[in-house]
């Protein structure tokens, strides 16, 4: 039998209910059924919602008529949900009116908020111990040691660098997220980005005896794009080919046009950044673009890592519209696939020619 406020309820776009003096639930609508079962008019409110924290506000509510919010836990058997619910007297008959509002995006911010400071911390708490050590041994033990001052000093060096490199790190990481709904404009010339990227790190392959192999084709590419930020994605992609791939002796980058990409539906051009390492165990591809995520954290530390830098490259790759596939097996090297959307003058040139 229908209630006169089923057809109010009926019009709001959150899950909504009402309880009477009898605390059986006389309306719902078709979002709260979906919530919270079918079957539910005329049913005693405790079997129905079973959570003791909302049972708690609903019996307060109805013993002294104030407004209150509880909370309201789902699952659909693939994810949790949080509701805030706001529990509300309806006029002077001792109505409660229930509404659900998912506030499960909420939830999972303020965790992300909490894992990066925490992950902050500990990142500057480490090198922040070091100094402090040093500091301390310089000004006793080793105050007069002027061999152990150098190398104390040296060590100290190093670890105001990789505090340098993460909040510079973090600074970029934020830029970068600010700018990510803001589509670049500028047409820019990949194969010279390119070009000054393994100028820039030649010596850092030199020194790792590693051969950089441009595989770059005869055609010049274009793209929309930010210049520095796609100099960014290349000089992290290819400097971590160099640093965890050297037992492969060399990095081949090759570009690739296509004109239907399967993963942007559209004329595609691929860069794929090949190294012939170690590779990567499969269980680490899916997490490596989060923040602070290390497959190896000693050897990532030891080469200077902030663990930052892939979780740039998504954003700035996310910026320009395009994707990025890693691949890797053990013992078979890791390939970092740069998938960007191709400029209709670049597609027209291609399907011409």
């Amino acid at each position: 039998m229908s209630h006169p406020m089923d057809d109010t309820l009926a019009a709001l776009p959150l899950p909504a209910l009402a309880i009477d003096g009898s605390e059986r639930i006389i309306a719902a609508n078709d979002e709260a059924s979906d919530l919270i079962g079918q079957g539910v008019h005329g049913r005693n409110y405790v079997i129905m919602l079973r959570q003791p924290v909302l049972l708690d506000t609903i019996e307060r509510v109805l013993g002294d008529g104030r407004d209150r919010v509880s909370q309201y836990l789902a699952n659909d058997g693939i994810q949790d949900t949080t509701y805030q619910v706001t529990v509300r007297v309806v006029g002077s008959q001792r109505t409660l009116l229930l509404c659900f509002l998912d506030v499960t995006h909420l939830e999972q911010a303020g965790q992300m908020r909490r894992d990066f400071v925490a992950n902050v911390s500990h990142e500057l708490r480490t090198p922040l111990t070091a100094l402090m050590g040093f500091i301390e041994t310089l000004r006793g033990p080793a105050k007069n040691d002027a061999t152990a001052r150098d190398r104390f000093l040296d060590i100290m060096e190093g670890e105001a660098g990789r505090m340098n490199r993460l909040v510079g790190d973090l600074l970029s990481l934020s830029r970068v997220e600010g700018d990510e709904r803001v589509r670049p404009r500028d047409q820019v010339n990949l194969n010279d980005i390119l070009g000054s990227v393994f100028r820039t790190l030649k010596q850092l392959a030199d020194e790792a005896n590693v051969t950089l192999e441009p595989e770059f084709g005869d055609v010049s590419v274009e793209v929309t794009g930010d210049a520095d930020q796609l100099m960014q994605v290349f000089t992290n992609l290819i400097e971590n080919a160099i640093k965890y791939g050297a037992s492969g002796g060399r990095v081949t980058v090759r570009i690739e046009m296509t004109q239907r990409d399967p993963a942007l539906r559209a004329p595609g051009i691929r860069i794929h950044v090949i190294d012939y390492g170690p590779g990567i165990d499969s269980i680490h591809l899916p997490r490596l673009t989060e923040r602070f995520y290390r497959a190896d954290s000693h050897r990532s530390r030891a080469l200077g890592g902030t663990g930052l830098g892939l979780a740039i490259v998504k954003h700035i790759i996310n910026r320009h519209r395009g994707r990025l596939r890693i691949e890797s097996e053990l013992g078979q090297g890791t390939r970092f696939t740069v998938v960007l959307p191709m400029t209709p003058a670049q597609a027209e040139t291609e399907l011409t020619d």
